[in-house]
């Protein structure tokens, strides 16, 4: 990967960030990523796939509901929309390049500027896209997966795909179009649908069972234009349950294995999750990464964490070696990601405000991801874990509960067994056990 240096540098003084190990005191090292360590049979980086998010690391501003901008950087500072949008992706290789991450992630309007000329914007995304593709073929960054955004403009406050007014949808299908048009364009891994405003404030104005139909025909029209533009790629469904509407469509990992299901789109697409969301929806995001492992539809990951004393998405950086390391070993247990990845969907705070900000917190992520990572391996390899939960089970493994997981008992066998054998003994879950193993091994 070539580094941008000199006087056209945004991140002057910081050169190519490099691990240094767990007793290095430098903050502009990896003490745990080591990009090609090899875990369970295969390179670090291939587990991981690390991605940034294109949005909060160049886009935001540091702004919340209660306060306007904060974050003042020089890759934002042009008037002209074309030349700011060149301007940030020199400034957003240049950072993924310092810091090895090889892959990125964008919604359209993170790219460039939008307009209200639909034609316009495809002028565009042409033009910022040609950039991006040069940009890649230098640096060796590839794109992970494109996406539209379908929620921030005004023409959206009921919603794209699910909208009451058909006029609206066709303005979302044009920007999906043009979205999905680049992701091809930039070889992109994936296609990511985010349905921030495809649910409903209030059912009294709401036709649910219409609007989920629409969703799904939207859904079956653009992965139908895809692959028809040779988009051999996973297309992706992004649950959350609720905010900004008071509830969505995409719920979390069930629901949107049973809307995919329900309407015959289990064979294109799978589920990229993440961690706030799955907060927000009363669940860890353990129980969403196994539930979609489980299913065969986990996809890709966005990584971040809420704030326990704050009921919204705050989108901070990962920092609990222990909660991840429970990700990870159901990660390993899946075989990864595939093509998927994990985004760094995650803002440096409103207060970090100099550019070696994103730097931190990139590198915090990183580290903690692949400190979770060697955990998980560990305890995987070395504990009794496994042996431990498949004995909790073993009634099943033989006599009559094998005969249940065959399917040949009926309801009057396990009565009759019931009363045959009397009252089961008390057999401990040994929560407590499980919990020190994974402590034992950070």
């Amino acid at each position: 990967m070539s580094i941008i240096t000199g006087d056209k540098a945004f991140f002057k003084g910081i050169g190519q960030v490099q691990f240094e190990g767990r007793e290095s005191k430098n903050p502009l090292a990896f003490r745990w990523y080591e990009a090609d360590r090899v875990v369970a049979g295969k390179p670090m980086k291939d587990w991981l796939r690390f991605a940034c998010a294109y949005w909060h690391s160049f886009n935001g501003d540091g702004s919340d509901p209660f306060g306007g901008r904060t974050h003042f950087f020089p890759w934002d500072q042009s008037a002209d929309p074309l030349q700011r949008a060149k301007d940030k992706m020199d400034a957003a290789f240049e950072f993924m390049t310092k810091i090895n991450l090889p892959f990125y992630c964008f919604h359209d309007v993170d790219l460039i500027e939008h307009t209200n000329d639909i034609q316009e914007n495809e002028k565009r995304m042409s033009f910022i896209t040609d950039y991006a593709k040069q940009k890649q073929a230098a640096s060796g960054i590839e794109l992970l997966w494109g996406t539209a955004n379908l929620f921030s403009h005004v023409r959206y406050m009921n919603g794209a795909a699910t909208n009451p007014d058909f006029h609206v949808l066709t303005h979302g299908a044009a920007q999906v179009k043009a979205a999905l048009d680049a992701t091809i364009k930039l070889g992109g891994s994936n296609y990511v649908f985010w349905g921030g405003r495809e649910g409903y404030m209030s059912l009294l104005n709401t036709d649910m069972k219409r609007e989920q139909e629409h969703l799904a025909k939207f859904l079956h029209v653009a992965k139908d234009y895809g692959r028809a533009q040779g988009f051999t790629g996973t297309f992706l469904i992004e649950p959350k349950p609720c905010e900004p509407t008071k509830h969505q469509y995409d719920y979390d990992a069930a629901t949107v294995i049973g809307f995919l299901e329900h309407f015959g789109l289990q064979n294109d697409f799978k589920l990229n999750l993440e961690v706030n969301h799955a907060t927000l929806a009363g669940h860890t995001f353990q129980h969403e990464v196994q539930v979609a492992a489980q299913a065969g539809l986990l996809g890709s990951m966005d990584a971040n964490r809420g704030d326990y004393q704050n009921g919204w998405d705050t989108d901070q950086f990962p920092t609990s070696v222990n909660e991840l390391a429970e990700t990870m070993l159901i990660l390993l247990e899946a075989g990864g990601l595939n093509k998927g990845g994990i985004n760094f969907d995650a803002k440096i705070r409103r207060n970090s405000t100099d550019p070696e900000d994103l730097f931190y917190a990139h590198i915090g992520g990183m580290d903690t991801f692949a400190r979770a990572l060697i955990v998980a391996d560990a305890v995987l390899q070395q504990s009794d874990y496994k042996k431990l939960r498949q004995q909790r089970y073993q009634s099943f493994d033989s006599g009559a509960g094998a005969d249940f997981e065959a399917g040949k008992l009926d309801l009057v066998a396990l009565r009759d067994y019931a009363v045959a054998n009397g009252e089961p003994a008390m057999i401990s879950g040994k929560q407590e056990l499980y919990e020190n193993i994974i402590n034992q091994y950070i």
